[in-house]
């Protein structure tokens, strides 16, 4: 990751809301809604994030529910939760021992389109 190109959401800090990054995030606060990240979304060991997220890769490392649609690569840390469902064209998912994932991991092209129909062409 780029650190001069990386937006913080620092510990301490809650948002509610929508949320649009051009670039990476790294969330260390506490955050509810959606998000949109054009580069890794970062959710740091203590953050807690209840949200449905669309971003090209992500890193888990805190506490995370809802769902994630991913063009990259996801991993899950060891410290780690994951509840909900990882959308992905490519199952670019890893999991490090003690990191937990409860959901379902959605790789199949045709099945994201007709389910979601959210993605296009650059994100498959």
């Amino acid at each position: 990751m780029d650190f001069k190109n990386v937006d913080i959401i620092a510990e301490g800090v809650k948002i509610e809301g929508t949320l649009n990054f051009p670039g990476s995030v790294q969330i260390d606060g506490e955050v509810v809604g959606d998000i949109k990240s054009g580069g890794t979304l970062t959710i740091s060991e203590n953050a807690k994030v209840k949200s449905n997220i669309k971003t090209t890769d992500a890193v888990i490392a805190g506490y995370f529910k809802g769902d994630i649609q991913a063009s990259g690569q996801v991993e899950i840390t060891s410290t780690g939760r994951f509840i909900g469902d990882l959308i992905q064209g490519k199952t670019l998912l890893t999991i490090e021992k003690g990191g937990v994932f409860k959901g379902k991991n959605i790789t199949a092209k045709a099945k994201i389109k007709k389910l979601f129909g959210l993605f296009t062409r650059r994100y498959i």
